[in-house]
């Protein structure tokens, strides 16, 4: 049976759980979002694995650069990952990859952007069950009328993070 080694870290915008598989991350997500299961069944089957609490050089590495984007000195993260889903998924996942740093981008748009514009709600399903949550910022979507909708790590996170990717947030405005 394969390896998803597991580790747990605490930041001030959450407790989150960190996978690896294979040298590369598979798994950054909030530890006590609704979805944790679900999430992690399809990670556990798509791998045909294992959970494992374990380190490894990958979480060492993805640690360090979320600490770096948490307090405001990494805007781009260069952790190899991989993707845990269908190849819809997969797609709007890419699309997340393309909405800039302190910027964000309606459900719309994203449906626009993989070229299936009736595809808002699948899109809007794809986003909520992104596993890598912040390297692949699902954060950065937002309602058609601009509120913030939906997020795994809770809206109020949500808020924070666009907040600290658009200079708003002192680091010392969330202490630990």
């Amino acid at each position: 049976m394969n390896q998803v080694f597991i580790q747990y870290h605490k930041t001030r915008f959450g407790e989150l759980i960190l996978g690896a598989f294979k040298g590369r991350l598979c798994m950054l997500d909030f530890r006590y979002r609704k979805m944790r299961p679900a999430i992690d069944n399809r990670i556990k089957s798509f791998f045909n694995a294992e959970f494992t609490l374990r380190d490894d050089e990958i979480l060492v590495q993805t640690r360090k650069q979320l600490d770096e984007y948490l307090s405001g000195d990494r805007t781009r993260f260069d952790i190899p990952f991989l993707m845990a889903g269908t190849d819809f998924q997969k797609t709007v996942w890419n699309a997340l990859l393309q909405v800039p740093y302190g910027k964000t981008a309606s459900y719309l748009e994203l449906a626009k952007a993989i070229d299936n514009e009736k595809a808002v709600r699948a899109v809007a399903v794809a986003n909520g069950a992104n596993a890598i949550a912040i390297i692949i910022p699902c954060h950065r979507i937002i309602g058609n009328n601009g509120e913030l909708v939906g997020y795994g790590g809770g809206l109020a996170i949500k808020k924070r993070l666009l907040d600290l990717e658009q200079g708003l947030l002192s680091m010392f405005d969330y202490p630990l």
